[in-house]
């Protein structure tokens, strides 16, 4: 891809070289994961129950490379249900230490395990009795020895013409500490529903709110009883403006629906004077209110019979609310 005249262009002759490059560093590092499964013993259960047992936060530390892995690291955790947050090892040295508190324990990311920025925060993890896991591809460095849990990353070259780049090494510790994440998120049960409360912004975010988020409540709702004419029917559709007519019981239970394509099956010279039982459909399409959106989207885009619009019911049946189409796609679900 070569920039020209402000536009993108899309080369479609890429060099062989650059393929054969490209291939060897993705498999050298998909090797390199595979060989990191295959290495996880006890010593990782150990971590995790580490980690899982503090009730503070999980500090996460690295320079470098090893840096930016531990903040993606951190992220995740954080956002799963574990509470964390990176501390750079130089700044610790400068007045941060004062961040990581009693209830706390420490993630250390080190290639050689002896990154020397480490230095003060691994102190600081002896001296107050915090609870420290190192991640390093060396088990005889000062980061492993004065880990309480090390893991050991294997020893697999880094991708590349050269082989020096921290490429397999920084994916490896990424790929680890997302395992670390996802075993911690499963330890404390952590849902779906708690995911999308971390989560409010954003694509993400739109996909899992729930559709009592998004329904219409109150005098917004288009409701009748099934013994009312369809003259008055039809000014309750119009005013509500959502293309249908829910009919209840006089429990407030849903019975019933009246849409627009009912109207058409039953028109007639009488129409105006049947009443809405005889017009409705009796199997109402519905939604739970703690049913995600996108749950309703799907409803909604019944291939044999797609509609605009869902009645939000309890689970003993009482109209709780009406969503839109219009409502999904001002969320940006759709």
């Amino acid at each position: 891809m070569t920039m020209m005249s402000g536009r993108i262009i899309h080369r479609l002759d890429v060099p062989a070289d650059d393929l054969a490059v490209a291939r060897d560093v993705l498999t050298t590092e998909a090797a390199g994961l595979t060989a990191l499964a295959e290495s996880l013993d006890g010593q990782f259960a150990a971590a995790v129950d580490l980690l899982f047992l503090r009730h503070g936060r999980v500090v996460v530390s690295g320079m470098g490379k090893s840096g930016h892995v531990a903040r993606k690291i951190a992220a995740t955790m954080a956002s799963t249900g574990t509470p964390s947050l990176f501390v750079h090892p130089a700044e610790a040295s400068h007045g941060d230490l004062g961040m990581i508190v009693q209830g706390d324990a420490i993630l250390a990311l080190s290639n050689s395990g002896e990154t020397a920025e480490l230095a003060d925060l691994v102190s600081h993890a002896s001296r107050f009795d915090l609870p420290l896991v190192g991640i390093t591809a060396r088990a005889d460095s000062a980061l492993a020895r004065a880990a309480d849990v090390a893991l050991i990353l294997p020893d697999t070259p880094e991708a590349g013409p050269i082989g020096l780049a921290p490429t397999t090494s920084t994916t490896m510790q990424m790929a680890l500490g997302d395992a670390l994440a996802m075993a911690l998120l499963a330890r404390r049960g952590f849902t779906a529903s708690d995911f999308r409360d971390f989560h409010p912004g954003g694509k993400l975010g739109a996909r899992l709110r729930r559709v009592r988020d998004l329904m219409h409540q109150g005098d917004e709702l288009p409701l009748a009883s099934p013994d009312t004419t369809m003259d008055r029917a039809l000014v309750l559709m119009t005013e509500k403006r959502f293309g249908c007519l829910g009919v209840i019981d006089p429990d407030g239970k849903l019975i019933g629906i009246v849409t627009d394509g009912d109207l058409r099956r039953a028109m007639g010279p009488d129409l105006l004077a049947r009443q809405v039982a005889q017009v409705m459909n009796s199997k109402p399409r519905n939604i739970g209110p703690e049913q995600l959106a996108e749950e309703a989207l799907r409803l909604m885009n019944d291939a044999l019979r797609p509609v605009t619009s869902l009645f939000v019911v309890d689970d003993d049946g009482l109209v709780q609310g009406i969503i839109h189409i219009h409502d999904l796609l001002r969320a940006g679900i759709v």
